[in-house]
């Protein structure tokens, strides 16, 4: 995978217009910045040049309040992208007081979904950022929000793991079944090679909060933060975000992390309702 990091990365190119929403860490949004991204690939698309515009209240017409440049020759080790275009990025190491964070983006026809999470020096959750994007000139729309009713049922797919170490990527089959238990309890069970896991959640609104004091979030446009509310030394995590493409199609972006807070690898899963919940 990592070896065509380069050819994934150019599924990204076009000019996307969205815009950047602040996420409550209990999934209320906040406010929301108009934004346009550019990026263009010259010298046989060996070079990439990467713009970011954000603009206030009057929008795009208006002179930007940021405005970001860089060119790119080749990619930091940090940052890996899939075959669909799909990438994450983000802190290589976990460590007591400093600032720790991972982005995720995935690509669908004239469509980009990013999203951000952000934890502050305790380790503690701090700030989220939905990105919504649009090809610009295309007639792209955005996904319904993502609720409960819709992850319900069983999914099959495959799974890209990607290894920090450089070691070759793995493909393979996974199964997930979503399953609601009582009124306001739901069931996932994971099954990947002879693994299988399983994890209980209490739904409130938008939110679950599972047993092992990991939170997920049902946001608008199909998509999903899961995350740890708090980071600890010598415990392993995984951080990830989920975008529901379709009725019938979800993808998700996990960031693994070992009990020495090293990043360790980055995992990216297509996978397909194949059965509604009874």
């Amino acid at each position: 995978m990592i070896e065509h990091n380069w050819e994934n990365f150019l599924k990204n190119l076009g000019e996307w217009q969205g815009s950047f929403t602040s996420v409550a860490n209990t999934g209320e949004l906040g406010e929301s910045t108009p934004s346009l991204l550019t990026l263009v690939g010259t010298e046989d698309n060996q070079v990439v040049h990467f713009r970011l515009q954000r603009f206030g209240p009057e929008g795009y017409g208006s002179t930007p309040i940021s405005d970001i440049s860089q060119t790119y020759q080749t990619l930091g080790k940090q940052t890996i992208f899939f075959a669909t275009g799909a990438f994450s990025k983000g802190s290589l190491q976990f460590a007591p007081y400093g600032e720790f964070g991972a982005e995720y983006g995935f690509v669908a026809g004239d469509r980009r979904l990013r999203f951000v999470q952000l934890y502050d020096r305790q380790g503690q959750i701090s700030n989220q950022v939905l990105i919504r994007e649009f090809r610009r000139g295309s007639s792209a729309i955005e996904r319904p929000p993502l609720t409960v009713e819709q992850l319900l049922g069983e999914w099959q797919g495959t799974a890209t793991t990607a290894y920090a170490d450089w070691q070759p990527s793995e493909t393979y089959p996974i199964h997930l079944v979503i399953d609601q238990i009582a009124e306001h309890q739901l069931r996932q069970q994971l099954t990947f090679g002879d693994r299988q896991l399983t994890a209980i959640a209490h739904i409130a609104d938008q939110q679950l909060t599972f047993e092992s004091g990991r939170r997920m979030l049902l946001l608008p446009d199909g998509t999903s933060s899961h995350f740890p509310t708090q980071i600890r030394l010598q415990q392993a995590f995984f951080v990830e975000v989920g975008w529901l493409v379709t009725p019938t199609e979800r993808q998700r972006l996990i960031r693994s992390y070992n009990e020495k807070g090293e990043w360790v690898s980055t995992t990216h899963v297509i996978e397909h309702k194949v059965a509604k919940h009874p």
